[in-house]
């Protein structure tokens, strides 16, 4: 009974023994319960980690399995162009200051670069003055840079098979959205709202922006692979990984996208 229908000692009530006494019964607060189909915080914790195990499980099998390929290919880079077989590059990784929940700490990261930089590896594919006096763009199709056997490794994407090693030192996802260059991401920054919500998770070889989209070439190319990236962002878990990967082959093969 509330506070309202309570009668103070000073009140007497006397009532007609003809009147009707109506019984009201107990409240009994509802049941509060989560959804079935909602997943609780250690759900979606533990599918983040099966997808982080199977992800690592797939760079060291893809590893062991290709590793005479990319000696044959690190051969051929060698013999047919002149250069350093691999290409290294500073790309913008996974946003700490975003997952922690908190402002960093760490008095080294004075400039928010967006999220952590970190070195990845390719197969060089392009000559070694690629980029003399242009600086840090876009690859374009039929791009004069690129050598005649980097042209072949781009399209079957065979030049990104060192990333698998960024994989396994906890750089990268075998899927994930890709990560892109400094200079290249702070321009993105200030001119596509949400872009830098891509960085919420680790960058990746493949994903779901890669399997449906072609090489970015402009910025309204980024806006639509931007729209893949944030769907993959609300899907990503063990299961949604495994699709993508399944789906990559295809990809691959028929070379969709590459050049």
């Amino acid at each position: 009974m509330s506070t309202n229908d309570q009668k103070s000692p000073m009140e007497t009530y006397a009532p007609d023994p003809n009147d009707t006494v109506m019984t009201r019964a107990p409240f009994v607060p509802p049941e509060i319960s989560r959804p079935a189909e909602t997943p609780t915080s250690t759900e979606a914790s533990v599918d983040l980690a099966a997808a982080r195990a199977l992800n690592v499980a797939v760079a060291a099998l893809g590893v062991l399995l290709t590793a005479p390929v990319m000696l044959v290919l690190a051969i051929l880079i060698k013999l047919t162009s002149r250069g350093p077989v691999f290409y290294t590059q500073t790309r913008i990784g996974l946003c700490t200051r975003r997952v922690n929940g908190r402002p960093t700490t760490d008095r080294r990261r004075v400039k928010d670069f967006g999220g952590r930089p970190f070195t990845i590896y390719k197969f060089r594919t392009m000559r070694v003055d690629a980029e003399a006096g242009v600086g840090a763009v876009w690859a374009s199709q039929d791009d004069p840079r690129v050598t005649a056997l980097g042209k072949i490794l781009r399209q079957y994407r065979l030049d990104e098979l060192p990333q698998l090693f960024n994989v396994l030192k906890g750089d990268m996802n075998v899927v994930g959205p890709r990560p892109e260059r400094p200079a290249i991401f702070a321009k993105l920054r200030e001119e596509i709202p949400d872009y830098h919500r891509r960085q919420h998770t680790l960058p990746g070889i493949t994903g779901h922006a890669q399997i449906n989209q072609e090489y970015d070439t402009s910025v309204e190319s980024v806006r639509t692979k931007l729209a893949f990236d944030l769907e993959y962002l609300e899907r990503r878990g063990f299961w949604e990984d495994l699709k993508i990967m399944l789906r990559t082959f295809p990809v691959v093969f028929l070379r969709r996208g590459g050049w």
